[in-house]
C-alpha cells in the first residue's frame, strides 16, 4: 500500500511541475488587443442653463434618490414598491444572475477535466474440453484532460464573459432607470388629472350660479331666452370634460398599479384621495456632460459592449496558433477485486496532443476581420450613444427652463380671468352688460385654470425627463454573489 501511494505521489507532482510550468508560458502569450477604455469628448457646460441647478454633484444622494426632492410621500412608497415589485425588473436582475452562470461555464474552461471511471466485467474462454471459463475483471481510475491557454484564447474568452456580465448589470440599472422616471410620470399626470377635475367642477359650480341668474332674469323679463341657452351651452360643455378626464385618471392609476407588479385597480383605495402635483425643489442636481459617462447605465453599458467585442478579437486570434491538450490516467486493474490495492494493479498513463488548423480557406483571417468590423461597429455605437444621451439632457434642460416661464405667464393670465369672470358676473347680475361678456370670460377663466393645472404638471414632468436623462436612480442597485 505504502509503495502504491509513493508512485501515485510522484506521478502528481510531476502533473503540479508541468502545470506551473504551463501556467509561466501562458502567462505572456495572450493573444489579440488589450482593452483601454476610449476617450469621449464631451462639451465642458450645458447649452442651456437652469439657474437653480448646481454644476458640483459631490452629493450623489440627490440624483440617485431624485423622487425624495418632491417631498410627497405617496410618491415615494410607490417608487419603493415598483422597485421590489416590478416584474420587468425582476426579469432584468434574472438575467444577470443568466450571464453569471454563463460566466462559471466559461470560467470552468480554465481548468482541467477530470473523470473517474470504474467498471466491472466477465469475459469466458472455452478450453480443450469445450467448457467455459469465466474470468472477472475490476477496474478503477481517473481520467483527466487540459486543453493548456497558451495563447490566451480561454483567457479572452474569460474577459468576454466578465465584460458581457457587466453589460447585462447595466441593462438592468438602466431598466430601473426607466421604470422611476415611468412610475413618477404616470403618478405626477393622475395628480395632474385630479387637478384639472378640481378646475373643472370648480368652474362648473360658478356656471350653474351664471345659468341661475340668467334664468332668474329671463323670467323677470330682464333678458331673452337667448342668454339661457348660452348659459345652458356653456355649462355642458363644461361638464363634459369631465368624463373624459375621469377616464384618463383611472388610466393612470391602472397604469401604476402594474407597473407594481399588481392588477388594474389594485391602487384606487390609496390614490383616490386628492392631492396636488408636488412643487419642484429649489435646487436641481445637473452637474456637467462629462458626468454623463459613469452616470447613466445605457452609456455605462455600451462601453462594457466595446470591452467585450474587443476581446472577442483576441478569441478569434487565439484559433490561428495550435491547441495543445494534456490527458492522462491513473487506474487500477485487477482480477480479484482484493487485489486492486496493491502496486502491481496500477496503471498509469500520460499523453499529449496537438490540433493545428492548416487550412480553413481563409476563414480564421475573416472571422478576425469580422471581429475588427464589429469593434467599429461597436464603438460608432457607444459614441453614438453619447450623442443622444447629451441631447436627452440638453433637450431636458431647454424643456425644464422654458416651462418654468410660461408657467409665470400662465398664472398671471389665470388670475386676471378671475378677477375679469367676477366682474363680470356682477355686471351682468345689474345688467350693465350682456351675457356674450360673461360668456367669454368663463371660457377664459376656465382655460386659463386648466393650463395652468397642466404646467404644474409639465414642469414636474420635464424636471423627471431631466434626471432621466442625467441617469439617475439606479445608484442603489448592487449586485452580490446571490443576485
Amino acid at each position: 500500500m505504502k509503495s502504491l501511494f509513493n508512485v501515485m505521489f510522484i506521478t502528481f507532482r510531476e502533473c503540479i511541475i508541468l502545470v506551473a510550468a504551463v501556467f509561466m508560458l501562458s502567462s505572456c502569450m495572450t493573444v489579440g488587443p488589450d482593452y483601454s477604455p476610449p476617450e469621449m469628448q464631451t462639451p465642458v457646460a450645458w447649452q442651456k442653463e437652469v439657474g437653480n441647478a448646481p454644476d458640483d454633484l459631490s452629493n450623489q444622494d440627490t440624483l440617485a434618490s431624485w423622487w425624495t426632492t418632491f417631498n410627497d410621500p405617496v410618491l415615494t412608497t410607490l417608487m419603493e414598491r415598483a422597485v421590489s415589485e416590478n416584474l420587468s425588473l425582476k426579469e432584468a436582475l434574472s438575467r444577470v444572475r443568466q450571464a453569471r452562470i454563463q460566466r462559471g461555464i466559461t470560467k470552468a474552461d480554465k481548468y482541467p477535466s477530470v473523470d473517474a471511471t470504474g467498471s466491472i466485467g466477465r469475459s469466458f474462454r472455452e478450453d480443450m474440453t469445450g467448457d467455459f471459463t469465466g474470468t472477472d475483471s475490476f477496474r478503477l481510475g481517473l481520467d483527466a484532460s487540459w486543453e493548456l491557454d497558451i495563447f490566451g484564447g480561454v483567457k479572452r474568452s474569460l474577459e468576454v464573459s466578465d465584460a458581457e456580465l457587466q453589460a447585462t448589470q447595466e441593462s438592468y440599472r438602466n431598466v430601473l432607470v426607466s421604470l422611476l422616471a415611468e412610475t413618477a410620470t404616470n403618478y405626477i399626470q393622475m395628480r395632474s388629472y385630479q387637478s384639472r377635475l378640481s378646475v373643472a367642477e370648480a368652474n362648473l359650480r360658478s356656471q350653474e350660479e351664471t345659468f341661475n341668474i340668467t334664468q332668474w332674469r329671463y323670467q323677470a323679463g330682464l333678458t331673452t331666452g337667448l342668454d339661457v341657452e348660452r348659459a345652458s351651452a356653456n355649462l355642458e360643455g363644461t361638464r363634459a370634460q369631465i368624463p373624459s378626464l375621469k377616464s384618463s385618471f383611472e388610466k393612470t392609476k391602472n397604469r401604476i398599479a402594474v407597473l407594481l407588479g399588481g392588477q388594474p385597480g389594485a391602487l384606487d383605495i390609496e390614490l383616490d384621495t386628492y392631492t396636488p402635483v408636488p412643487i419642484a425643489p429649489g435646487e436641481i442636481a445637473v452637474g456637467i456632460p462629462a458626468d454623463l459617462l459613469g452616470r447613466r447605465p445605457d452609456l455605462r453599458k455600451a462601453e462594457r459592449d466595446l470591452a467585450a467585442q474587443t476581446a472577442r478579437i483576441g478569441t478569434a486570434e487565439a484559433r490561428r496558433y495550435p491547441r495543445i491538450t494534456l490527458s492522462g490516467n491513473i487506474g487500477l486493474d485487477a482480477l480479484n477485486l482484493g487485489d486492486l490495492v496493491g502496486t502491481e494493479s496500477l496503471s498509469t498513463g500520460v499523453a499529449s496532443g496537438i490540433s493545428w488548423p492548416v487550412f480553413k480557406a481563409g476563414a480564421i483571417m475573416k472571422n478576425i476581420e469580422l471581429q475588427w468590423e464589429l469593434q467599429d461597429q461597436t464603438l460608432l455605437a457607444y459614441k453614438a450613444a453619447l450623442l443622444t444621451a447629451l441631447e436627452d439632457v440638453e433637450n431636458a434642460l431647454t424643456a425644464y427652463a422654458y416651462e418654468l416661464t410660461r408657467r409665470e405667464y400662465l398664472l398671471k393670465e389665470s388670475q386676471s380671468a378671475q378677477r375679469s369672470a367676477e366682474i363680470s358676473r356682477a355686471q351682468y347680475s345689474s345688467g350693465l352688460i350682456d351675457f356674450q361678456s360673461v360668456l367669454d370670460t368663463e371660457r377664459t377663466l376656465l382655460s386659463s385654470q386648466d393650463q395652468v393645472a397642466q404646467s404644474d404638471a409639465q414642469v414636474i414632468l420635464n424636471l423627471i425627463s431631466l434626471y432621466k436623462a442625467l441617469g439617475g436612480g439606479w445608484q442603489s442597485a448592487s449586485f452580490d454573489k446571490e443576485s
